[in-house]
């Protein structure tokens, strides 16, 4: 078992797209969501990935992550998955000797942009880059299982 420490925040500005190293498109989508886990499919154009969360809000929750082949990554999201599909384009961009992924959302959560850090602990201090907007870490409305539920578009 993995512990994924990871803290949310909004994007204020496009400055951090001057430091992007890397970009990658993902569609998933959840095949459940229960009040004690989240289980999820993911596929970019070559990989395919199966990922198990506990439901807990916060930095702190354990996860499980496994490949499995993006022929069957495809298959799972056309006949399996629950709610809208998450369409995103992940940015790995370094700041201050630290990996941040930002999240531009696309599809039913467009206009939606995310920065995630992940932390070897909670207690971790990190640099804010100044495109850093709130933090949104314990709002459950912007965890990727509850936009698959609750689109960004249909926000008041």
């Amino acid at each position: 078992m993995a512990t994924e420490i990871e803290r949310k925040f909004l994007v204020r500005s496009d400055a951090w797209r001057e430091q992007v190293q890397h970009s990658e498109h993902y569609v998933q989508g959840y095949l459940a969501n229960t009040r004690l886990s989240s289980i999820r499919v993911r596929v970019t154009d070559d990989q395919g990935w199966l990922n198990i969360k506990r439901a807990v809000p916060g930095v702190e929750r354990d996860e499980y992550d496994y490949s499995i082949p993006a022929d069957d990554a495809r298959e799972l999201l056309a006949s399996l998955c629950e709610g809208h599909l998450i369409e995103k384009t992940r940015y790995s961009v370094r700041c201050a000797e630290q990996l941040w992924e930002i999240d531009v959302f696309e599809g039913d959560n467009a206009g939606l942009t995310i920065a995630e850090i992940e932390l070897k602990s909670p207690a971790q201090t990190f640099e804010r880059p100044i495109w850093l907007g709130e933090e949104i870490s314990h709002d459950l409305r912007y965890y990727n299982n509850m936009l698959a539920m609750h689109p960004y578009k249909n926000w008041s």
